[in-house]
């Protein structure tokens, strides 16, 4: 087999017979750009014309012409390509598939913007990662995280705090031997910002425990309890949806435009019922499988979820309405029965939709639906639909007046919660929350104010 490129279109044309294209127009833009680096390649001069000096001249070359995003855009296309030549053996490798491995990057946009810097090594350089915990203190750092896993905790943030912590040490070497007091301190001046503070704080508990190992008399330091609520002050509040925001979501949802994914709308209404009548969170809602429903029994499983919890939760009969009929248009729509698969299926390669992408979905319903703006981080979350349901939970049992303060437990269980300390987060209070209360109050002690009055009278 020739070695590329060569002048004829064959094997542009024979990459492009393979992808299924959306859009009857990708395929030609897709060829105008493949010929296009194709005749650019065929105008070097080296012994490899496709190697990392051409990559970076038509980069260079296109840089001049198109805005970045576009030139990275461009650049993904041709990726794909090269890897498909690099399987065909018409080219040794794909060498921008070689620089990100190189310099550890999953994606290709980092690579691309080094490229067409000045300095294209000095910044593929700073590109690549730290090794991970490898400082002065690093097997120390280690050595806790695996004894706090070994004792069952899944000890992810903690560990990722090490991780960030141990990167500034790697480039601070000259902090060897300083009491984790010092370290703090300076890690703390690298990023001034409130969060960072705390961050800062919450990493501290856990390094000096670590650091009792070797230094028994190691001691914490005295912390801010301001800080706290001056972060919790400067946080959102969460948003809770009205009734009738809640049919615009569903409504929106179901004329979400998706002509190729005909049960995507239904899903995206039927994830919005569940998080708002069931609390489920967004991890919890990706991971159901067909099997975790029980339409018979009226409940759904969630498994292995935040804390090791399982759980299994009643639901009402209005929600298994909603389930019975997604599942009937679901098994229409030719997605696999297995109680394995996922509930909330499609037709790609996973065959379930990812946590990130279902977020970015139920948000592009925020948008269209009008609650939220159409950009920025401004407006209503999906997760405060899990406070809606807490809120709506709680006017329902004073409303059977029922009292609440003995039902937190089964709530918190409920929302697979440790304790009602991370329930009480979710109890926002609103206007119809205080009416309830209040006139809750008032029934309960004005037989005692009318009964004062008499005695004075």
């Amino acid at each position: 087999m020739r070695t590329w490129p060569y002048d004829d279109g064959d094997t542009i044309n024979h990459y492009l017979r393979r992808m299924s294209f959306r859009c009857p127009r990708t395929p030609i833009v897709y060829r105008c750009i493949l010929l296009g680096f194709q005749r650019f390649a065929m105008r070097q001069q080296n012994e490899t014309p496709v190697g990392q000096q051409a990559l970076q001249a038509w980069l260079n070359d296109r840089a001049a012409h198109w805005p970045v995003r576009l030139v990275i855009h461009r650049a993904r296309i041709v990726d794909r390509f090269l890897d498909f030549l690099a399987e065909q053996g018409s080219i040794p490798a794909n060498p921008l598939a070689q620089l990100r491995h190189t310099y550890g990057q999953r994606t290709l946009p980092q690579v691309v913007r080094a490229l067409l810097t000045s300095d294209p090594m000095r910044a593929l350089e700073l590109l690549r990662p730290l090794p991970g915990l490898a400082s002065f203190i690093g097997d120390l750092l280690r050595d806790h995280i695996h004894l706090m896993r070994s004792l069952g905790y899944r000890y992810e943030t903690q560990a990722a705090r090490f991780m960030q912590f141990d990167r500034f040490l790697q480039g601070r070497p000259d902090l060897a031997g300083q009491s984790p007091a010092v370290l703090l301190r300076h890690w703390a001046t690298e990023i001034p910002t409130l969060e960072h503070a705390w961050q800062c704080e919450e990493l501290g508990r856990d390094l000096v425990k670590a650091w009792r190992r070797i230094d028994p008399d190691a001691t914490m330091s005295v912390r801010d309890r301001r800080l706290r609520g001056m972060l919790q002050q400067r946080r959102r509040r969460p948003y809770i949806y009205s009734e009738e925001e809640i049919r615009l979501l569903m409504a929106t949802a179901m004329e979400f435009p998706s002509p190729r994914a005909p049960l995507r709308p239904l899903a995206l209404r039927m994830m919005i019922i569940l998080a708002y009548c069931a609390g489920l969170r967004l991890g919890e809602l990706v991971h159901l499988d067909l099997g975790d429903i029980n339409l018979k029994e009226g409940e759904i499983a969630i498994r292995d979820t935040k804390f090791f919890k399982s759980r299994t939760l009643p639901i009402s009969n209005s929600v298994l309405v909603a389930l019975g009929e997604y599942l009937d248009a679901r098994r229409l729509a030719g997605a696999p029965q297995q109680d394995s698969s996922a509930l909330f299926w499609h037709e790609q390669h996973a065959g379930r939709y990812s946590r990130v992408m279902t977020e970015k979905l139920l948000v592009r319903v925020l948008r269209r639906a009008g609650l939220k703006p159409g950009a920025g981080r401004e407006g209503p979350r999906v997760h405060d639909l899990r406070h809606g349901f807490v809120v709506n939970r709680m006017l329902a049992w004073y409303r059977e007046g029922v009292n609440p303060q003995a039902k937190l437990p089964y709530l918190a269980a409920y929302l697979g919660h440790k304790d009602i300390n991370s329930t009480l987060i979710y109890l926002t209070i609103t206007q119809d929350l205080m009416r309830q209360a209040s006139e809750r109050f008032r029934a309960f002690g004005a037989h005692s104010l009318h009964a004062d009055e008499g005695e004075r009278t």
